[in-house]
């Protein structure tokens, strides 16, 4: 039993660390960062931040729970290589962001008569429904274990959010945008190549 719940634990720490870097670097620069940056700029932090660790917590929660019902009633292969097309897709999407400019910081303007709290959470619950980044999570909650894919998910989105709020205009300085974006790309092609592995040979890979 012993080696038993030490393997477990450690796949599940595996998981939960392998979405983290995953998510963390496709979310740097993204959509949901500038949102924070800006709302944050004239706005107090706190509420912004946990306006977006909320959202982000029901965003991630749907897509994990669409990620397990996938794995529970396709077949292995099939789950592998929507995943691998899925993080090669990604991929060279991020390759492309990474060649081309930096994203601009478009302008946001809370609604009036709504708290702080809720304008973040809404305007990230609705810009992330369906992006990139939650369909990464449902295809890792489809090969690794759900919670832990949910834990990283949010830990990481939940860390973009606060280095937007704090310090990520200065991040943005230092190390280009380009590049974080290239580094993306990379982790998803590599993803792509594990789950294809596993789609040919189940049992291995991601």
């Amino acid at each position: 039993m012993e080696p038993t719940l030490s393997a477990s634990l450690l796949g599940g720490l595996a998981a939960t660390a392998t979405t983290f870097v995953l998510i963390f670097l496709a979310e740097i620069g993204d959509k949901s960062q500038l949102v924070c940056m800006t709302l944050a700029s004239r706005r107090r932090h706190q509420p912004v931040f946990w306006g977006a660790v909320s959202a982000f917590m029901v965003l991630n929660l749907l897509a994990v729970v669409f990620g397990a019902a996938l794995a529970l009633w396709l077949p292995e292969r099939f789950i592998a290589a929507v995943v691998a097309v899925l993080f090669a897709v990604f991929g060279v999407l991020s390759l492309r962001a990474g060649a081309g400019s930096d994203e601009d910081c478009g302008d946001v303007t809370p609604r009036s008569g709504h708290s702080i709290f809720a304008t973040t959470f809404m305007l990230l619950f609705f810009a992330e429904m369906g992006d990139k980044t939650q369909l990464a999570v449902a295809g890792l909650a489809g090969t690794f274990p759900p919670i832990p894919v949910w834990i990283g998910a949010t830990l990481a989105l939940g860390a973009t959010s606060a280095l937007g709020i704090l310090v990520g205009s200065t991040l943005l300085r230092r190390v280009p945008l380009r590049r974080l974006h290239q580094l993306s790309g990379v982790l998803f092609l590599a993803i792509a190549t594990l789950a294809l592995s596993r789609a040919l040979c189940p049992g291995t890979g991601v």
